[in-house]
């Protein structure tokens, strides 16, 4: 297996990705929980069918006692109500601060299953099982958690670093095509804003990285490197961390405004395609630059524009979390591999988009 270690100012540990790593998890989750009696599997309709018998019975031949919580999948539920189902879920098994979540789904299960762990008992150890191609490259490694409220995804939650991160790569065998697809949104943002070497690869690899395994685990750890780089520099966004942000802040509105019924990965793609499209109009990226990362991302059967007015995308950017007092921090690509941070008000955002 390969390893990624995160060294975030709060915590260190181990992004282990390989074929079959589910099969380490007994053994793993007794060496970093010492005192941990009972395990709580967090996980959602579409996955737990497929791994949660082979979860359990890692963690039960470890001697843990091991409870469930299934949630209905889809983002309209990373809600309070199904945290608080969680939370019931621990109190009535008894759990005691030695215990332990497992996050076993993609991004939505992940920050729901850090988000009840870093909550029950004021925080308990969590150990992520991402099981999408999105939460392998993202959602799962930095700590991030949380839910989402009406007025914006992700605005209640907490930095909470995982004990360890377990990536399977054998998991995504049984994803639909548009679940990877949208989990190239987030590989296909790194790329623009930190890794010109990725961005070659995904290039050369012509649409294709999940047809050959030992592209795709390559792929992926180099994603995850990239990701803890960023997080061991600022954990807590204030910082280089904020970049990653790249096209989150347009495609976050355009997610809330579906209802949530926009797959995450697609709404970060429209929202890079946009700020791209921006950003040439106002000389801040060179024309050539733009299209070949356009052309990136429709190899890959991502979009890259959608019909939010400028006016519609700046109402909504103002309750993003990423707002710090009356300005945004609006991610800018000027080059591929290399993102800037730039601070605007509310007029200078609508002023760039309607340029």
């Amino acid at each position: 297996m390969r390893k990624v270690r995160v060294n975030a100012a709060s915590k260190s540990y181990d992004v282990l990705i390989g074929r079959n790593a589910v099969e380490a998890l007994g053994q793993e989750a007794k060496a970093l929980c010492p005192g941990a009696l009972k395990a709580l599997i967090v996980s959602e309709t579409n996955v737990a069918p497929l791994f949660m018998d082979a979860v359990k019975a890692q963690l039960e031949g470890a001697g843990f006692e091991v409870v469930s919580y299934v949630f209905e999948a889809g983002e309209q539920n990373k809600n309070i109500n199904e945290i608080a189902g969680m939370w019931n879920k621990m109190a009535e098994a008894g759990f005691t601060r030695t215990d332990f979540v497992v996050g076993l789904g993609g991004g939505v299960t992940t920050d729901m299953a850090g988000f009840a762990a870093s909550t029950f008992l004021r925080g308990i150890k969590v150990i992520q099982l991402p099981t999408s191609l999105l939460a392998m490259v993202d959602a799962s490694v930095g700590g991030k958690t949380g839910i989402d409220i009406p007025m914006g995804k992700n605005q209640v939650g907490a930095f909470w670093q995982p004990a360890l991160v377990l990536e399977d790569i054998s998991f995504l065998k049984t994803l639909p095509a548009e679940v990877f697809t949208e989990g190239m949104g987030e590989v296909t943002k790194h790329a623009f804003i930190m890794d010109p070497a990725l961005f070659d690869k995904l290039e050369k690899a012509n649409g294709d990285i999940r047809s050959d395994e030992d592209l795709l685990e390559e792929i992926i750890f180099m994603n995850v490197s990239d990701k803890a780089g960023v997080v061991n520099e600022d954990e807590t966004d204030n910082g280089r961390r904020q970049t990653l942000n790249y096209g989150h802040t347009i495609g976050h509105v355009i997610e809330r405004d579906s209802g949530f019924t926009k797959p995450h990965g697609i709404c970060v793609a429209k929202g890079m395609g946009i700020i791209m499209d921006a950003s040439v109009r106002n000389g801040l990226l060179d024309a050539k630059e733009a299209e070949r990362m356009k052309d990136l991302l429709k190899l890959y059967k991502l979009p890259v524009s959608d019909e939010i007015t400028p006016e519609e995308a700046v109402t909504g950017a103002m309750n993003d979390k990423k707002k710090r007092g009356d300005t945004l921090s609006v991610i800018l690509v000027d080059k591929i591999g290399s993102a800037v941070i730039k601070k605007m008000t509310k007029e200078e955002f609508l002023e760039f988009l309607s340029l």
